[in-house]
């Protein structure tokens, strides 16, 4: 395949050849012809741009196939402009023994994109067997409970970091310190903010809004979560990898300890103001935060003090959904609106083109040694993706690919991609004026293999 006239995210005009699964050639605009049989894509006035990395998904298989599987969550992605996932362990069985790593691998077959498979932590984990299979990263390592219950003790944390240095594989870890959780916001609590204008009447038990998750899970337990966990790992030598950072201070405290970390779109483009609206649908683990916090992280990422953009794709059920704030799961899909929402900031003007490539592929492949990904570059996997920025369209959840059906960011304007690839694939097309488009096979490999 031969893209021409290709406008890549450095603003250069080039050809680009497909061949044998990655790419053979990047030529000036008009140094290349077509060889006999080989197909031509004019992408004058589009943009290529390498294939997104998605380090955080969660495809629900095994255990919960009714809220996403590995066939719809890899639809999503390619449709999405997402050429690599990374699925986390939290699924049932949960991915702590070599078996269960074993037995996601099979079902992970079914994926159109390519994807990485992290191993968990339990009290019960079988470290010896999960080493030593291709693990992606270990984690995410959960030092509060969150879907799955699988938050540890600070031992089994340390002692799991330790294994992890020793066999140069990256932790990747959900930093909130449930010590410093807002107890007081709990139904039947009887304990009670103190300051002025306290009524020492009012009970926290009558907080059902929606507000009150974000209330219960506080910025402060992130920040010293994030902050216990680059100490340990400093103490073992481990690399360190923060998830979902949803605080300014996160981030910062990474950023000084030399540590990488990522950030959600649901933390960067929605706050607690939006959660009269969204409901128990905006219930996550971070929770979102103030405005004032919402707009530093964003600043953040602009200025490059934020490592990747991850999605946490975390998908439940409408049904699942539908219940109090305390009652409801944690988590929101993402997969396929993280690219779009990304792309039209650059569009706005608020974000540089060669910074989205960076956040969603070239930085990515370079955390998690990923050398044939996340860079359009001669001998690297052509994992390809062909956007028209003057292409913006809303963001419905009918139009999305994803199982459960919903997104937080309804009505939001997203720049979705014409086609992607995978390795040379067609993994997705929709460039007929998005009136109809098509999904290739199931060609997803183990970037570990």
């Amino acid at each position: 395949m031969l893209f021409t006239q290709a406008t890549l995210a450095d603003g250069r005009v080039r050809d680009v050849r497909v061949a044998d699964g990655e790419i053979a050639d990047v030529a000036d605009a008009g140094a290349l012809d077509p060889e006999d049989g080989e197909a031509v894509v004019d992408a004058a006035d589009e943009y290529l741009l390498p294939g997104a990395i998605d380090a955080h998904v969660h495809f629900r298989e095994p255990g919960f196939p009714h809220k996403e599987d590995w066939t719809t969550g890899s639809r999503s992605a390619a449709a999405g402009g997402v050429t690599t996932v990374v699925d986390q362990p939290n699924t049932d069985p949960t991915t702590t023994t070599g078996a269960a790593f074993d037995a996601k691998a099979d079902l992970a077959a079914k994926s159109l994109v390519d994807y990485g498979l992290n191993g968990g932590v339990t009290a019960d984990w079988d470290p010896e067997s999960l080493f030593d299979r291709p693990l992606f990263a270990l984690g995410e390592v959960f030092l509060a409970d969150s879907t799955g219950d699988m938050g540890i003790e600070a031992d089994l944390f340390a002692d799991a970091v330790e294994r992890a240095a020793d066999h140069g594989v990256t932790v990747t870890v959900h930093a909130e310190d449930a010590d410093l959780f807002d107890e007081s916001v709990l139904p039947g609590s009887t304990e009670h903010a103190s300051g002025e204008g306290t009524d020492p009447r009012a009970s926290a038990t009558e907080r059902d809004d929606a507000d009150a998750w974000s209330a219960f899970r506080t910025p402060e337990a992130e920040a010293a979560a994030v902050e216990r966990a680059l100490e340990v790992g400093a103490d073992s030598g481990a690399d360190i990898h923060i998830a979902h950072t949803s605080t300014p201070e996160g981030v910062d405290a990474a950023s000084d300890a030399g540590a990488t970390c990522e950030v959600t779109p649901h933390h960067l483009f929605l706050s607690r103001e939006d959660l009269p609206d969204l409901g128990t649908l905006g219930r996550m683990n971070p929770p979102l935060r103030d405005e004032e916090r919402r707009e530093a992280l964003m600043e953040r990422v602009r200025d490059g003090t934020v490592d990747i953009v991850a999605t946490d794709h975390a998908p439940h059920t409408r049904e699942e959904k539908d219940a109090g704030i305390w009652d409801a799961p944690s988590g929101v899909p993402g997969v396929e609106t993280m690219l779009p929402l990304l792309l039209n900031e650059v569009r706005e003007g608020r974000l540089g083109l060669e910074r989205v490539r960076d956040l969603t592929a070239a930085n990515p492949a370079g955390i998690f040694a990923l050398p044939r990904k996340g860079r359009i570059e001669v001998g690297r996997d052509a994992d390809l993706v062909l956007v028209d920025l003057d292409d913006v369209r809303e963001i419905r959840g009918d139009d999305l690919h994803s199982k459960c059906g919903w997104t937080p960011f309804e009505g939001f304007e997203g720049v979705f991609p014409s086609l992607t690839l995978v390795r040379g694939n067609v993994v997705y097309d929709g460039r007929d004026d998005g009136d109809s488009e098509s999904f290739g096979d199931a060609v997803g490999r183990n970037v570990r293999d």
